[in-house]
């Protein structure tokens, strides 16, 4: 099984299950997370996802550009393979397997539970975090850049 999360600097959108991902599949899974967006997270957010075909196929790339217009971030938009550029990679995914699996939740409801806990400082300090790595790679003209950033903001 497959779990998806968005993540704003508010808050964590989702959780969504599924085990397959096709791009119909996907589409599904996108137009949930759409629908639990608010109204200013569809008028100034931008989508961010990676380049896996199901994502970037011209089908998908049309329903969400007509969800988001310009504020895509998609393959060939940011230096490739770059997890110090997208949240869940450098913070989502680790901070998730270190914080909700204390409790070792036995349902899929208490995993969900545990997820939604997020705080909102924590994605604030996250999103911060984010703006130093983007200067930095900027500073790189998009090439290598150190990444040694203080993580214990991430728990404080």
């Amino acid at each position: 099984m497959c779990l998806y999360c968005g993540m704003s600097r508010r808050r964590i959108i989702g959780p969504i299950f599924d085990a397959t991902i096709t791009t119909t599949a996907y589409m599904e899974i996108f137009n949930s997370f759409v629908n639990q967006m608010d109204d200013e997270e569809l008028s100034v957010g931008y989508f961010q996802q990676d380049g896996a075909t199901s994502h970037t196929l011209h089908v998908s790339m049309a329903e969400i550009q007509s969800s988001f217009g310009d504020r895509v971030i998609s393959k060939g938009l940011w230096p490739p393979r770059s997890p110090d550029l997208t949240p869940p990679n450098y913070f989502l995914w680790g901070y998730l397997k270190g914080t909700v699996y204390q409790n070792k939740p036995r349902t899929t409801d208490a995993l969900k539970a545990n997820i939604r806990a997020v705080t909102a400082d924590v994605l604030a300090r996250t999103f911060q975090n984010m703006a130093r790595r983007v200067r930095s790679c900027l500073d790189a003209n998009g090439g290598h850049f150190s990444t040694c950033y203080d993580v214990t903001f991430l728990t404080q």
